[in-house]
């Protein structure tokens, strides 16, 4: 667990206050703030280091209440959120004016703050703003969590090695032909 997982402006919050526990709404966040970008032609949150980056959430998002930021388990960065100057927040209509008002609703269910009332991946996916781009039918949510069980002290020249066995076992015909 790390907080440079991703570039800084699509970082959610719980990384950028470095919060020990973080889950799948951090990849919420992150498509929120590529979807956001889509829609207006630049980045929603284009900050120039990580404080920076949490004022210009702030700002657009609001101040949060007490109850919002019981996730940030780290004191200091608790009260570096409580010490910004009190915002009302910008409406996500005003930002994206021309945007259809159930991306907005989507947009809104993906930029929260508190990661625990952020929009689930499977939520985003049944919003009707995606009606036309997924079918659950054939595309099903997995039953099971995912284990990719990888080895973290494996080198990159194995993974590398294990990766285009893979390509092959589907691709044959990727392999060179004097192999």
């Amino acid at each position: 667990m790390t907080e440079y997982v991703v570039t800084r402006w699509y970082r959610a919050p719980e990384l950028l206050l470095c919060c020990d526990n973080y889950g799948t709404s951090i990849d919420v966040w992150s498509v929120g703030c590529i979807f956001a970008e889509i829609l207006g032609r630049k980045p929603i949150f284009p900050g120039t280091e990580c404080l920076s980056q949490l004022k210009l959430i702030i700002d657009v998002l609001g101040s949060q209440q007490e109850a919002d930021l019981q996730f940030i388990d780290n004191p200091k960065a608790r009260r570096y959120i409580k010490s910004l100057p009190y915002s009302r927040g910008t409406h996500l209509s005003h930002l994206y004016p021309q945007a259809d008002p159930l991306a907005i609703d989507l947009l809104q269910r993906m930029l929260v703050f508190d990661p625990s009332k952020r929009i689930t991946v499977t939520e985003a996916l049944l919003h009707p703003y995606m009606s036309g781009l997924y079918d659950p039918r054939c595309n099903p949510p997995a039953q099971v969590p995912i284990d990719l069980d990888i080895d973290e002290n494996m080198r990159e020249e194995m993974i590398r090695e294990m990766m285009w066995a893979e390509m092959l076992h589907y691709h044959p015909e990727a392999a060179p032909a004097n192999a």
